[in-house]
């Protein structure tokens, strides 16, 4: 498959192409708060459940000036997430749940998770969103030491926890799970499966957590064969997916099944089948399928493979299911 047919970049991804992290200054304290002073000092503010600002049309996010910052939360330490238009960007985590929710009104804001601000975000802001959520995270789960469980402080302007004993110092650096996802493919139909609770008709891509002293492409044979019994041959690298929900790395790949034998083993999924695209069209259009949400590279998976293996789009297609479902008989 040719990844130039790739209808467009994951929800959350392509941040190098605007952001400089600036990682090699996040030590130089003395720098670093000279650029939280600048007037052009842009803040990301999170609540403790990772949620953020929107202005009141929901199309943008609320970032706050220096000065702002300064009135409304000067008690809060920022870290810097790097430089976006030649402006320094920083977030806020603010664990007061009543003092959060106070916030809104004097900054004529509403707050809103990432999964729903996601879509609705221009792609650079939603990348910062889901950037600062992870670092964010990290620092609120992060709080003692794993070694000597001594408390930690955080460094390098939010990106590492130094221990406090003395005796031990050890220093952590924020954690990522890589996961892997995958569409499985045998003679025209791709393997999908849907778990117990999700709304009736949705099916996806299969997915889990990449083990100890496992391979990517490993990981992804070892998890098709545990969820579905289906066997894996061929592992093909197809994209990457920021998934902080809370603190995932989503690694999507294409493969190819040596059989189309299915065994359901591990009680993860309720149910998995082969779809052709046909199957697919139709079960839009009479309601029977629903895809996984646009957010997910499983989304961006299935679109690919659709559009490679049989030209169809699948935006297209679920905007034009909806709206036969929506639109009124005459």
């Amino acid at each position: 498959m040719d990844s130039k047919t790739l209808p467009r970049p994951n929800t959350f991804a392509g941040l190098s192409l605007i952001l400089d992290r600036v990682a090699e200054r996040r030590e130089e304290l003395a720098w670093v708060a000279e650029q939280g002073a600048s007037p052009e000092a842009r803040y990301l503010l999170l609540d403790g459940l990772g949620e953020t600002y929107l202005r009141k049309d929901g199309e943008a996010l609320r970032w706050l000036d220096a000065a702002e910052r300064a009135s409304l939360l000067g008690d809060i330490d920022a870290s810097l997430l790097g430089f976006a238009d030649d402006r320094p960007h920083f977030v806020l985590a603010l664990d007061d749940a009543e003092r959060a929710a106070a916030l809104e009104i004097p900054l004529d804001a509403r707050r809103a998770n990432l999964r729903d601000a996601g879509l609705r975000l221009p792609a650079d802001e939603a990348g910062l969103f889901a950037y600062a959520k992870g670092l964010a995270h990290w620092q609120r789960e992060t709080r003692f030491c794993a070694r000597c469980g001594a408390p930690l402080v955080l460094v390098a302007s939010g990106h590492r926890a130094q221990c406090t004993n003395a005796d031990c110092g050890r220093l952590h650096f924020p954690r990522t799970d890589a996961a892997i996802i995958v569409l499985v493919e045998h003679e025209g139909a791709c393997l999908l499966g849907r778990q117990a609770g999700w709304p009736p008709g949705r099916y996806s891509t299969l997915a889990g957590f990449v083990e100890p002293g496992e391979a990517l492409e490993d990981a992804v044979r070892r998890e098709v064969a545990e969820e579905s019994g289906v066997v894996v041959g061929e592992v093909h690298y197809h994209s990457s997916q920021p998934w902080p929900l809370p603190a995932s790395l989503m690694v999507g790949f294409m493969a190819k099944a040596l059989s189309p034998a299915i065994r359901l083993r591990d009680d993860e999924l309720e149910d998995a089948r082969w779809f052709t695209p046909r199957q697919i069209m139709d079960g839009l259009n009479d309601g029977s399928f629903l895809p996984s949400p646009r957010l997910s590279v499983s989304y961006h998976l299935l679109a690919h493979w659709l559009q490679w293996r049989a030209g169809l789009d699948l935006d297209t297609l679920v905007e034009q299911a909806h709206a036969a479902r929506t639109t009124p008989a005459r």
